[in-house]
């Protein structure tokens, strides 16, 4: 029986070991500039008790129907080019909580890695929640089969959260899967009137716990105003905003990312 997964030709996983990091907008972010490559993309946000991934490409009021093969995901555009599955779409009310234990959110998590009629896709991004938790152990479990590329691990720069981040890799490491980098968000913020950059959270932590742990280091991203307002509003950033500071942080991640999967390839 041929497995909804087949036709995924590579999945990435974004990590954390904190909330607030910016996972769901380097998954978003990285969606959008894979599609720009001319990619077909899917994001499977198994953030199950906080789910954005529906309101950042503003299709949260979207409904997900069944087929012969299980869930249909959302589709974000017309040429069906990014493709979401979120708990966001099955809940009855969008400000509902998620109130469950271990083992009904295992089950979800299982039923979205088996059930969701993906197709072909080049990339599909799996957006978890925070920490090193059941649901990250039930998604690395459920798609270890598929043979997944690798993670991306997201950090802002202060040493908190490296600590949490550092955390993350030795799941990675216990759980067998493969880090393909560490990125390091909100790291510094660009004036729009003078270009000055101030390093509000500090700077250089994500670059120093990548050399330290010995895996690539694949950018650091600015906390961009431009950036937030178009995830808060659904708007493709990658498209609207190249001269933002932001714009070629990303461009650079995702053609290490790009470059990665072609060197695997040949």
């Amino acid at each position: 029986e041929r497995s909804n997964l087949a036709g995924v030709r590579h999945i990435l996983l974004v990590l954390s070991g904190k909330g607030g990091g910016g996972k769901s907008t380097i998954s978003t972010e990285l969606a959008l500039s894979l599609r720009h490559s001319g990619k077909k993309v899917g994001i499977l946000d198994v953030d199950l008790c906080g789910p954005s991934i529906p309101r950042m490409f503003r299709v949260q009021d979207n409904d997900v129907h069944q087929c012969d093969s299980g869930w249909v995901p959302v589709f974000v555009d017309q040429d069906k080019s990014i493709s979401l599955m979120s708990i966001g779409f099955l809940l009855e009310k969008p400000d509902d909580a998620v109130v469950w234990r271990g083992p009904k959110k295992n089950a979800l998590i299982k039923q979205f890695v088996a059930d969701v009629a993906w197709g072909d896709l080049d990339f599909l991004i799996v957006d978890t929640p925070p920490g090193t938790s059941d649901e990250h152990i039930s998604t690395v479990e459920a798609l270890r089969p598929y043979k997944p590329l690798g993670a991306i691990l997201v950090t802002t720069p202060q040493a908190v959260s490296v600590g949490d981040v550092r955390r993350e890799l030795t799941f990675c490491k216990k759980t067998g899967l493969r880090v393909l980098g560490i990125v390091e968000n909100m790291s510094g913020f660009v004036c729009p009137h003078c270009s000055e950059c101030t390093n509000i959270f500090s700077k250089g932590g994500g670059e120093e716990l990548a050399k330290h742990a010995g895996v690539p280091f694949l950018g650091c991203v600015p906390l961009d105003p431009q950036l937030s307002q178009s995830l808060e509003e659904g708007r493709d950033f990658i498209q609207e905003f190249p001269k933002s500071s932001a714009f070629p942080a990303l461009a650079h991640i995702t053609q290490q990312i790009l470059d990665g999967t072609a060197q695997q390839s040949s």
